[in-house]
């Protein structure tokens, strides 16, 4: 073969090479890429933009500010599920857990509202028996002995008992009784009065005017006296007129009253004031030797 046959050939082999070269190379890039040295002489497109939006998505991630879920709201709606399924008290202590661990969560007024719903109903039921004792008359037993006994009012004792009035009292006669060791708590910031049993959360009511002069001293005190009053006169527990009489608690120090008014009401006397549906319940739940905390 002469010499110039060979370069013949040789150039008609690098002319079909790069033939063939460019035309792998416009299938990399324009259908399917082939990886390879056509990886390194052109990226494929698709990754270059994928890599680009990874990266802009952490960008985003570490940049964005996310929500932060209100463990209070969380519980709240774990509650709510279990009291549709009807387990009140699974539901019971998922709301009292809100009301002692999540104060300041925004479900915490409903939690409180809810528990506090229930405890009362059970507090004043007759029909539910827990705290509540049963008391069978003896010859020699009067009214306030028994209430003195127990620890609790001739108030509550009319209320459990469903009497509208006090009739003479019988040997052998059965009385349910609840002794009232409950406290309360007044909150003047958040205007808030609440009953506990010990530790736990039994009811709360707003106050709707704190007619004091100067701020409430932080400390404990105790109920000094209760009374009821009814058109300027002071009527008896054992009255049928006690129900519809407006009920006053006087504390010991601070000499602080709490009593019931209108909302409409502001020129009440001075004294932490609720409503007067609820003043009836704290006065009915409550007893003269109480604990109160001002906080």
């Amino acid at each position: 073969m002469s010499l110039w046959t060979f370069f013949k050939l040789l150039a008609g082999l690098t002319v079909l090479t790069v033939m063939a070269f460019t035309g792998m190379l416009a299938y990399h890039i324009t259908v399917k890429p082939l990886g390879g040295v056509f990886e390194k002489l052109v990226p494929n497109p698709a990754e270059i933009a994928g890599k680009q939006a990874d990266a802009e998505f952490v960008k985003m991630l570490d940049t964005a500010s996310l929500p932060e879920i209100d463990p209070g709201e969380k519980a709240f709606q774990k509650a709510h599920e279990l009291l549709a399924l009807g387990k009140i008290n699974e539901a019971r202590e998922k709301l009292t857990a809100i009301v002692n661990v999540f104060p300041s969560s925004p479900a915490a007024p409903v939690a409180r509202r809810i528990v506090g719903e229930m405890g009362l109903d059970e507090i004043l039921s007759a029909s539910h028996e827990e705290g509540k004792k049963c008391h069978v008359v003896k010859r020699g037993d009067s009214y306030l002995g028994i209430a003195a006994q127990y620890h609790t009012t001739l108030d509550l004792m009319m209320h459990l008992n469903g009497m509208m009035e006090l009739k003479n009292i019988i040997p052998g006669q059965e009385l349910i009784v609840l002794p009232l060791d409950f406290r309360l708590l007044i909150e003047p910031q958040r205007k808030a009065l609440s009953v506990w049993n010990g530790p736990r959360f039994i009811r709360e009511y707003p106050i709707i005017h704190l007619n004091v002069s100067g701020s409430l001293a932080v400390g404990k005190t105790k109920i000094k006296s209760k009374s009821a009053e009814l058109e300027g006169r002071q009527v008896p527990p054992q009255s049928k007129d006690y129900r519809g009489a407006q009920k006053v608690i006087q504390l010991e120090k601070p000499s602080l009253q709490i009593r019931g008014a209108e909302v409409t009401d502001e020129n009440t006397r001075g004294g932490v004031v609720l409503l007067p549906q609820d003043m009836e319940e704290v006065s009915l739940l409550t007893r003269v030797g109480n604990e109160v905390e001002i906080r």
